[in-house]
């Protein structure tokens, strides 16, 4: 049971409905509720279809749907800078803008136009995923890898509450993927802000996440478990198999 000064996300009764046509619908969310801590690393993983981005794309402000998303106690139903999204899509970077004016872009959108708070800004999220040096690249110049720190570092110059991370490492190679997670590992643990990661990958969850749900069809969680395995995690740890089977199991029984 999370401390109610601790919750800084519920979701109460989530649902959402999609009309596939003029006559079917589909229920992809239905009566989903959730808690979650600040500074918690929750990693969200179920099979596809269960609803794992509608429930972030709803936490986000981006869609419509019935039930409550709070923020701080505070009902959000539009989206806004507590809550920033990164996508898996390595095109979510304006490809005419350089690196610089990628991540200064939604800090003036929202009211920041001081040029040497977004210098300062750009250069200390540009060192904390270690791209210092870049900020005059474009999009075209970067390794896909390179691009999702962009992004990551975008979101993190918005100074947000909640990160909502959806499959930002799937189509990377291995050796990236593994080098983004330790690197998104140090972040969140230097950050104060909370992290929502969906991943169909059960390794990716054990290493990164606090705490990891599993999802089944419509949203329903049918694992909620507090990861207690000593970081920095690896298949060798001890409780990592027993966890490993136990995710694998209620994502493919």
């Amino acid at each position: 049971m999370i401390e109610k000064e601790n919750c800084i996300l519920e979701i109460r009764n989530m649902s959402k409905v999609f009309d596939a046509d003029t006559e079917t619908e589909k229920d992809v969310l239905k009566n989903v509720n959730l808690t979650v801590s600040k500074n918690e690393f929750l990693c969200v993983l179920g099979p596809s279809g269960c609803g794992k981005t509608t429930l972030l794309r709803c936490i986000a402000g981006f869609e419509n749907y019935d039930g409550s998303v709070l923020i701080n106690g505070a009902e959000r139903r539009r989206p806004g800078i507590d809550r920033v999204m990164v996508f898996q899509d390595f095109n979510q970077l304006f490809p005419w803008k350089t690196v610089e004016k990628n991540i200064q872009y939604p800090l003036k959108i929202n009211g920041i136009h001081n040029k040497e708070e977004l210098n300062n800004r750009t250069r200390e999220v540009l060192a904390k995923v270690k791209l210092s040096g870049h900020e005059k690249f474009y999009p075209y110049q970067l390794s896909g890898g390179m691009k999702q720190r962009v992004a990551i570092a975008k979101a993190l110059a918005l100074k947000p509450e909640i990160i909502l991370m959806d499959e930002p490492f799937a189509a990377l190679d291995a050796m990236t993927r593994n080098e983004l997670q330790s690197e998104l590992l140090r972040i969140s643990t230097q950050e104060k802000c909370t992290f929502i990661f969906i991943t169909h990958n059960i390794q990716e969850a054990i290493v990164l996440g606090t705490r990891i749900i599993v999802l089944a069809q419509h949203g329903k969680i049918i694992i909620d478990e507090e990861n207690k395995i000593t970081r920095p995690v690896t298949p060798a740890s001890k409780g990592y198999g027993e966890m490993w089977e136990r995710m694998h199991e209620a994502l493919y029984q």
